[in-house]
C-alpha cells in the first residue's frame, strides 16, 4: 500500500473524497488529511507519504507553494493537484514543478480514481525498476570476488595494458597501489588424496590469504594449479618486500603442514616495478618450482638463490607485436618511425647480449613478415635482391644502423600495402563504371544492384584464387 495525504481547505470536499473512493482497492492508504499547506508540511515530515493530493487555492500556504516545498525536500514524492477551470495560470506553474497528475474541479469519483490509477502504475513501474537495480547490484556484489580473482589471474598472462589494469582496479574495487611487486606460486606436493586436490587448494588459499593480509599489503588467488601470492611494497627497490614476503611464505609453509597435513613447495619470482610486468615475476616463480627436483620439496625456493640474475630488457611481447601489426596495416609512416625508434632505443640504452639482440631482431622481423603474408605482399617485391634478412644483422655496425634497416623494410611493406589497396579501389571503381555502362538502360539499376554485382564478383574471384591446381595424373 502506498501512503497518501489529502490536502484541501474545504471539509466537505475532503470528507466526500475520503468516502467516495475505495482507497484500499486502488492500493492506497490515506494516512492523514490537512486543510492547508502549512499543516500538510508537518504531516509530510512526520509520516513520509508516497503521494500528496492537494488543492491549489488554500489559506496560509497554497498547493503550489506546498508542491515547491515537497520538490525541494523529496523530489521522488508524487504530487497530484486539484484545480479549477479558472485557475489555469496556476496549472502552468504546476507544469514547471513537474506535477505528476492534476484533476479539474468539479470532478467525479471516477475521474479522480482514474487519475490515481495512472499515478499508481507509474509508482509500481518505478518500484519494479528500483528492485531490479537492487537485484543486479546484489548479484554483482555476490559475484565481485569471482570477478576480482579472474582479473588478478589475467594479470599473469601479460595481455593487460596499464590503462586496462587501472580501469579494472577501480571497477572491481581492488587496491594494487605500490612501487614494487613480487609474485610467489604455491604448489601442492604429490598427495594420495588427489580426489580432494581442489578442496585442499582452496584451503591452502585461505591459509595463505589470512597470513598475508595479517602482515602486509597483498592479494592471494588461484591461477591454474598454483595458489598465487602477490605482495606489494611502497619501496621501489623492493628489497624489504622480498625478504618480508619470504618470511610470510615460510609461515604459510608450516601452517599448511600443521593444519592440512600436506606439504607444499613455494616458488618466488623477482621483484618488478610495474603491474604489467607481473607475468615475468610469475614465470620466474614457476621456474623456481622446477628446482625442487634438485633441492627437494616442502620448502621456499627463491629464483635469485638458484639462478644468476640476468636482466633482459629486450622483450618483444604480444602488446608490442599487435601494436606493430596495427601500425603497418593502418598507421602512418610517422607512427612507424616512432614505434621502431622505441623498439631500438632500449637496445642503445641497456647492456644486452648479442644472443638476446639476435632473438629480438628475429621476433620483430617475424611480426613484419606476418603482416606481409596477411596482406598478400610479394616477398621479392619489397626485399628485392637483398641478402637474407636474418643475415643483415651482421652487416650493421651499431643498433642505429639495425634500426634504420628494419624501418626501411617496414616502410617498403607499408608502401606495398598502400599501393595494393589503391589498386583494389581503382579496380572496384572501374568494374562499377563498366557495369553501369552495360546496364544503364535497366529499370532496376541502382546503387544496391551495382554493389551486389561488385560483391558477387569479389567473392567469385576469391574462390577462384583459393582453388589449387590438381596435380598431374
Amino acid at each position: 500500500m502506498y501512503k497518501l495525504i489529502l490536502v484541501d481547505d474545504e471539509e466537505d470536499v475532503r470528507e466526500g473524497v475520503l468516502h467516495e473512493i475505495d482507497w484500499e482497492s486502488l492500493g492506497f492508504t490515506v494516512v492523514e488529511t490537512a486543510e492547508n499547506g502549512q499543516e500538510a508540511m508537518e504531516y509530510i515530515e512526520r509520516l513520509q507519504p508516497d503521494i500528496v493530493v492537494t488543492d491549489i487555492h488554500m489559506p496560509f500556504m497554497n498547493g503550489l507553494q506546498l508542491a515547491e516545498w515537497i520538490r525541494s525536500h523529496d523530489p521522488s514524492m508524487k504530487i497530484m493537484i486539484l484545480t479549477g477551470y479558472d485557475e489555469f495560470e496556476y496549472a502552468q506553474k504546476a507544469i514547471k514543478l513537474q506535477i505528476d497528475e492534476y484533476v479539474l474541479k468539479p470532478f467525479s469519483a471516477a475521474e479522480l480514481q482514474a487519475a490515481l490509477v495512472k499515478v499508481k502504475q507509474q509508482m509500481d513501474q518505478e518500484v519494479a525498476e528500483k528492485n531490479n537495480l537492487l537485484t543486479l547490484q546484489d548479484h554483482y556484489r555476490k559475484s565481485l570476488p569471482v570477478l576480482q580473482h579472474v582479473f588478478l589471474s589475467s594479470l599473469l598472462t601479460g595481455k593487460c595494458s596499464l590503462e586496462d589494469i587501472q580501469e579494472k582496479c577501480e571497477r572491481y574495487e581492488i587496491d594494487l597501489s605500490g612501487s614494487a611487486y613480487l609474485v610467489s606460486a604455491i604448489q601442492m606436493d604429490h598427495s594420495k588424496e588427489e580426489k580432494n586436490r581442489y578442496l585442499l587448494q582452496f584451503a591452502v588459499c585461505n591459509i595463505a590469504e589470512e597470513l598475508v593480509l595479517k602482515h602486509m599489503p597483498g592479494r592471494v588467488f588461484i591461477h591454474h594449479d598454483h595458489v598465487i601470492v602477490l605482495t606489494m611494497s611502497a619501496s621501489r627497490e623492493g628489497v624489504g618486500n622480498s625478504q618480508e614476503t619470504i618470511g610470510i611464505l615460510e609461515e604459510i609453509l608450516q601452517s599448511v603442514h600443521r593444519f592440512l597435513k600436506i606439504t607444499v613447495t613455494i616458488g618466488v619470482g623477482t621483484v618488478v616495478n610495474d603491474l604489467s610486468e607481473l607475468v615475468s615475476s610469475y614465470q620466474e616463480a614457476v621456474q623456481a618450482l622446477h628446482y625442487r627436483l634438485i633441492h627437494g620439496n616442502h620448502r621456499v625456493i627463491w629464483i635469485e638463490d638458484v639462478e644468476a640474475k640476468r636482466v633482459n630488457p629486450l622483450v618483444f611481447d604480444d602488446m608490442k607485436e599487435q601494436a606493430l601489426i596495427r601500425c603497418m596495416k593502418v598507421g602512418t609512416i610517422e607512427e612507424a618511425q616512432v614505434m621502431m625508434g622505441e623498439f631500438f632505443d632500449v637496445v642503445e640504452s641497456s647492456t644486452v647480449s648479442l644472443q638476446d639482440f639476435q632473438i629480438y631482431w628475429i621476433e620483430i622481423w617475424t611480426a613484419m613478415m606476418k603482416v606481409a603474408k596477411d596482406m598478400d605482399v610479394n616477398y621479392e617485391q619489397f626485399l628485392g635482391g637483398a641478402v637474407h634478412p636474418l643475415m643483415e644483422i651482421y652487416h650493421c655496425n651499431n643498433a642505429s644502423e639495425a634500426k634504420n634497416w628494419m624501418l626501411h623494410q617496414c616502410m617498403k611493406i607499408m608502401n606495398c600495402i598502400a599501393v595494393e589497396r589503391q589498386t583494389g579501389y581503382k579496380k572496384l571503381v572501374d568494374d562499377a563504371k563498366a557495369y553501369m555502362k552495360l546496364h544503364y538502360a535497366d529499370l532496376d539499376i541502382s546503387i544496391h544492384t551495382v554493389c551486389r554485382h561488385l560483391t558477387s564478383a569479389q567473392a567469385t574471384s576469391a574462390i577462384f584464387l583459393r582453388r589449387k591446381p590438381k596435380p598431374p595424373s
